[in-house]
């Protein structure tokens, strides 16, 4: 665990692995809930770090996350986010071919891991899934799309997610969804926050 001061009052916990930063997430979270870090803001966490802004006291709070034990994260008992998605991204064959299997395959692979909201970034809404093994990580494209159509269901590392809204991407597309990933009106406006469990259900 290594801290670095983010100007006066913010404190960025790096960790070594994305599965310690999940641990120290849900510890903060828990012991907030019981009154620790009364003038905390915000906390965010990312793949390897974790943003605590609004921090009293900078050194006193990084010695006591040392001196935290931290328990394996759990993933949440909470309710399961279905997706439907229809497997026909623009990338899906390629993704066939990084991972030796037909397109039918990919969808059945893809929609029969159980996912967990690793963190949010990029854009709003946007959430980093969690759950795909390394044998299944597959390069960004070497040259990004301009303009990634709201709603495409895509890959990148380990790593699934949905594109809000238009915007530029590189991650691999292999289908679309019509959830509402990101509502200003809805509260809270993002469907995916960090910790939630996500589904994916093939209406290919």
């Amino acid at each position: 665990m290594r801290f670095f001061p983010v100007g006066a009052s913010a404190l960025l916990v790096e960790l070594d692995h994305p599965d310690a930063v999940l641990g120290l997430h849900a510890e903060i979270e828990r012991r907030r809930a019981q009154g620790w870090g009364p003038s905390l803001t915000d906390v965010v966490p990312a793949a390897r770090t974790i943003l605590l802004d609004g921090v009293a006291d900078l050194d006193a709070v990084a010695g006591e996350l040392s001196g935290w034990v931290i328990p394996a994260a759990v993933p949440p008992d909470g309710p399961i986010v279905e997706i439907p998605c229809s497997y026909a991204g623009a990338d899906l064959a390629t993704v066939a071919a990084l991972w030796r299997v037909s397109e039918a395959e990919v969808a059945r692979i893809h929609s029969g891991v159980a996912y967990r909201v690793a963190f949010c970034g990029f854009a709003p809404g946007f959430a980093y899934l969690s759950g795909l093994g390394e044998e299944l990580a597959v390069p960004r494209r070497t040259s990004p799309r301009t303009a990634v159509p709201p709603g495409s269901v895509a890959l990148a590392s380990t790593y699934t997610g949905i594109y809000p809204r238009s915007s530029p991407g590189g991650w691999q597309l292999i289908g679309h969804t019509e959830a509402k990933i990101w509502d200003p009106d809805r509260q809270p406006p993002a469907l995916l926050s960090p910790g939630t469990r996500v589904k994916f259900v093939d209406v290919t």
